[in-house]
């Protein structure tokens, strides 16, 4: 049924508009609508070029140099052949547009295999697909004519919710006579409201007209999973209309922190150029044409900021995006964004999704308290036992009723046997699961219905935790075999059935926090009333004891979801007098709910209290370590989930993000400003305490207290925010940003987790269960949670400390030969003069220093398993030492004593003739450059020593074709050889010696470990 699918690109798409839609008849559709594609690509065919070449020309670094070499097309500024300048600027482009084009070439290829998913025409297949359209829900294959579906996606809440279909096409014999009725939908215009839908549905071939009206219950969302059958519907919404697409941000152009401070970095160097630039003319007193010397100096010091900075940077960003990639100890991951792998060395906030990345999303029963005896799951087989001794006595008991009549033997106090077994027994009969058989091949669905066939078996809920309730009755023996809406069927351990009428059932809602079912065993004919709920409600509703309390409590710092089962006998004139009440208060127009809820809390008295069930949302491997490295590493952590508040409590506990001596506070549900203010003044008063809050409350507190929350949840060692709404994720990671001016990288699996991946400094997708659309938005891609703690302290650091290495190197390099050119120029009357001309110039920088410099990308202070074992080290980077100005400022030290020892000696030391000095200091350089390189490695690699030889070689086998600046001749002497090494020595020596000293008596920590 495709009604609206118009699948040609939407033209104009400016406002979004209400539509109707009619069903097999889209000539009448009155406007077009957008196409149902993804796009995560930042530029199309047209937009390409012209993007990339911004974003590179709008570094302040990049234009100059562009400046620069159009310059040399002037005659009267020209310092040299042309090709001194426009080949370094080429090669950065090209590197750049090739390095982004294979990058949105991968983004094309994802986006399209994602789109070409194909649905057909009438119907959409259910069972676990993936819906990909928004559509009102018309008909289904189910006998009970409604289906289930999962939004963990859209909202992050793991229980499965009710779809009614329209009641009218649903009477519909067969799904193809959809198309032969005259019949259209009227929907609201698309919006950002994943809660709620408005709409109405007209048959106009009825007598009379039929229409009804359409809410949420009668949709089925993009982005959700049917629990089973197959599903027919009409599309409404496509593409960009998408409630989960218009929940998502546009994907971010994102700079890296790094980045900037390199660009900050250059432009004191600009600065010192043009210092120096003016000095060199001053001392010429402004003679004759001095603007036109300002900018030929400008040039001829050119080389103070290194066009090959940015090469050496993104070639290294490439090689630690290679390095992510082959690390067999995180297998599966993906570097998407290769231009921030710096920023995963400096993270101060980790804001994490919950559903499928922390958690399985997995319910598993752990654990059945009955006050004076607990059941683990190592203890299971004996509550098999007494399930099954129970139901064998029973049997006995009422073969023993029928030839004697004696009840003596029931009338012993209750036995362990009879607690446990009546404590299944309730588990097993109160809850709001259906068990549905499917056919497996073997049997057909009405076979398997008729027999309770097993293997053919599947639970549906709302909520997993009930399904794993029911699950775990049937592994002790008590089956959920059959369920309509007014009987059950269980089977024991024997084969028997037995029957029960369900009377009455009290759904569970948030404000009750409890749901009770009244039963009538048919063999029997006994009426009971049972409960379960969470323990603040239920510990005023059962009966005095004096255990209840505390082993919730136990149970509930390990991590475990606990219910209270409780159970009331009634007899028939009870029940007949609560149900005259009952039904009377549901007729009532004046407080119904008031009133109903006061006729059930009469039966919610003096309850028997039956025992607790404990459940856990299992996480996902290794979770808890990885968490405690991350906090180890000073890295705070920060849970933002759309589910509810009890399971996001729970969770956090399980998972140690909140340890066991830390104190929690519960932000009480606020609605206005005065009640915010009173309870930030409650939270004030606590000290290292962690924080809960709902994204209704977290609204109000920020839109009237926006700094003082901020300053209070940034002081918590960890924050959980449940029923948060993705847009609302985005804007948590934004305020951080703008309120801490730290880094943050937000993890999450989910279409709902796109947004705040998008927005934080850095994205990481863990690709789990639950569909690629976080992972494929995501700058990194993992496979699972706990390759976290490897891809920070590991590869993230290394990559950090490498990149501001290999910067100030190349900036030091540059720094050298400007140094020696200035001492050149002053000795030579301030002539605006080349020291080096053509391919030494171009050959310093690359040929002759590059691969020993850029082999600085392959240097580590300590290896990955001490990285891994004192994340400490982490802890250091965050203060950004190994880039700071103090650093910089050492180096622009270092590169002025050497450049100007070089110099000097040669100049004191050359005989006679000028291609002297060029030969002498050109080696000394060369050598200073391959030296201080060997003086910044920490651990040797083998290709690092292959760089220095063939650097060294290489500078030696091209001296026979540099006869135009060296003399070939010279060279050989013994004289050359004594005064290259002198000037070497004395330029490195003292360098070499202060290092050996800070070492000694001032070691950084990483050498305390590594010793």
């Amino acid at each position: 049924v495709d009604g609206c699918c118009g699948w040609s690109r939407c033209c104009g798409m400016g406002d979004f508009r209400p539509r109707t839609v009619w069903l097999g008849h889209p000539e009448k559709r009155e406007q077009r609508y957008p196409r149902n594609v993804i796009n995560n690509q930042k530029y199309n065919f047209f937009t390409f070029l012209p993007g990339v070449l911004f974003n590179q020309f709008k570094y302040f670094f990049n234009l100059y140099f562009l400046l620069l070499a159009c310059s040399q097309f002037v005659n009267e500024l020209r310092l040299g052949a042309l090709y001194t300048y426009w080949v370094p600027l080429g090669f950065v482009l090209i590197i750049t547009i090739v390095r982004e084009a294979v990058e949105e070439v991968r983004c094309f290829l994802r986006d399209k295999e994602v789109n070409s998913q194909i649905y057909s025409k009438l119907s959409t297949r259910g069972e676990n697909k993936r819906l990909k359209l928004y559509m009102i829900f018309l008909r289904t294959s189910e006998k009970n004519g409604s289906c289930f579906l999962r939004t963990d996606q859209l909202d992050g809440e793991t229980d499965w919710k009710l779809r009614l279909p329209v009641s009218c096409t649903q009477r519909l014999p067969t799904a193809a006579d959809l198309l032969q009725i005259r019949s259209y939908v009227y929907a609201e215009e698309p919006n950002i409201d994943i809660h709620n839908f408005i709409g109405t549905f007209t048959r106009e071939d009825g007598d009379p007209p039929v229409n009804e009206s359409l809410s949420i219950e009668n949709t089925l969302w993009a982005s959700t999973v049917i629990a089973s059958g197959t599903v027919v519907g009409v599309v409404v919404y496509t593409g960009k209309e998408l409630r989960s697409v218009m929940n998502t941000s546009n994907p971010r152009h994102k700079i890296g922190l790094f980045d900037l401070e390199v660009n900050c970095l250059t432009k004191i160097l600009f600065g010192a150029l043009v210092v120096v630039s003016l000095v060199m003319v001053a001392l010429q007193h402004f003679a004759g044409r001095w603007y036109l010397q300002i900018f030929r100096f400008l040039l001829l010091f050119s080389n103070i900021v290194p066009i090959s900075l940015r090469v050496n940077l993104d070639m290294g960003k490439m090689v630690f995006s290679w390095m992510i990639r082959k690390d067999s100890k995180i297998p599966g991951t993906v570097v998407r964004a290769s231009t921030i792998p710096e920023q995963l060395g400096r993270i101060s906030y980790l804001l994490t999704d919950k559903t499928g990345t922390l958690t399985q999303n997995e319910m598993v029963f752990r654990r059945l308290h009955l006050g004076t005896v607990a059941y683990g799951m190592d203890s299971m087989d004996e509550v098999q036992s007494h399930v099954f001794s129970a139901y064998t006595q029973v049997n006995m008991l009422i073969s023993n009723m029928n030839t004697t009549g004696s009840l003596s033997a029931t009338k012993v106090r209750k036995t362990i046997s009879s607690r446990v077994h009546e404590a299944v027994k309730a588990i097993a009969l109160v809850h709001n699961v259906t068990p549905v058989y499917e056919s497996n091949g073997v049997t057909d669905q009405a076979e398997a219905e008729q027999h309770y066939e097993d293997t053919c078996r599947v639970y549906q809920a709302s909520s997993p935790d009930e399904v794993s309730l029911v699950q775990w009755t049937e592994s002790v023996g008590l089956t959920l075999v059959g369920r309509d809406q007014s009987s059950m069927q269980l089977r024991t351990p024997s084969g028997q059935i037995l029957n029960f009428t369900i009377l009455q059932i009290f759904p569970f809602t948030y404000e009750s926090k409890r749901m009770g079912i009244i039963v009538r065993d048919e063999t029997t004919g006994e009426i009971t009333f049972y409960m379960k709920g969470a323990d603040v409600v239920m510990a005023g509703i059962v009966q005095y004891n004096d255990w209840l309390e505390e082993e919730c409590g136990n149970m509930a710092r390990e991590g475990l979801r606990v219910l209270v089962v409780a159970k009331k006998s009634l007899t028939e004139e009870q029940y007949q007098d609560f149900e005259a009440r009952y039904v009377q208060a549901k007729l009532s127009v004046h407080d119904r709910s008031l009133k109903v809820a006061t006729v059930i809390e009469s039966l919610e008295m003096e309850m028997e209290l039956l025992c607790l069930t404990g459940v856990e949302d299992q996480l996902q491997a290794d979770v808890r370590p990885t968490l405690e490295i991350l906090r180890n590493a000073g890295i705070k952590v920060w849970m933002l989930t759309g589910d509810k508040l009890e399971t996001a409590t729970c969770t956090a506990k399980n998972a140690h993000l909140v340890t066991r001596n830390q104190d929690i506070h519960v932000f009480r549900p606020v609605t206005t400003r005065g009640e915010a203010h009173l309870e930030l003044n409650a939270f004030r008063r606590k000290h290292d305490c962690a924080l809960v809050i709902s994204g209704d409350s977290l609204e109000v507190c920020l839109k009237f207290y926006e700094y003082e929350f901020m300053e209070l949840a940034c002081q918590c060692p960890a924050v959980v925010c449940c029923r948060c709404a993705p847009t609302q994720k985005a804007q948590i990671v934004r305020l951080l940003q703008e309120r801490t001016g730290k880094l943050t990288c937000a993890v999450g699996d989910g279409g709902n987790d796109v947004s705040m991946i998008q927005e934080a400094d850095c994205g990481v997708g863990v690709e789990g269960k639950e569909g690629k659309q976080a992972s494929l938005a995501a700058d990194f891609s993992v496979s699972q949670f706990k390759h976290l703690g490897r891809l920070l302290m590991v590869h993230g650091r290394n990559s950090y400390k490498r990149s501001a290495a290999l910067s100030q190197f190349v900036i030091h390099r540059s720094l050298c030969i400007s140094t020696m050119q200035a001492v050149f120029s002053s000795v030579f009357y301030f002539a605006s003069v080349p020291l080096y001309q053509g391919f030494l110039i171009i050959g310093y920088s690359t040929i002759y220093t590059m691969f020993p410099v850029f082999s600085l990308v392959l240097d580590k202070d300590v290896k990955s398993e001490v990285a891994m074992l004192y994340p400490e080290l982490y802890k250091d980077l965050l203060k950004g030492r190994p880039l700071s100005f103090k650093t910089f400022l050492i180096w622009v030290l270092i590169s002025i004593y050497q450049g100007s020892i070089i110099m000097y000696g040669a100049l004191l030391l050359f005989e006679s003739e000028f291609v002297h000095i060029v030969a002498i200091s050109f080696t000394s350089l060369i050598l200073t450059e391959l030296l201080m390189v060997a003086l910044t490695v920490q651990t040797w690699h083998w290709l690092m020593i292959v760089a220095e030889l063939l650097s060294l070689a290489c500078y030696i086998a091209s001296l026979v074709f540099l006869h135009e600046f060296i003399d070939v001749y010279f060279i050989a002497t013994l004289s050359f050889v004594w005064k290259v090494t002198a000037i070497t020595l004395v330029s490195c020596l003292p360098l070499y010696i202060l290092k050996y000293l800070r070492r000694r008596f001032s070691p950084p920590s990483y050498s305390k470990l590594t010793s």
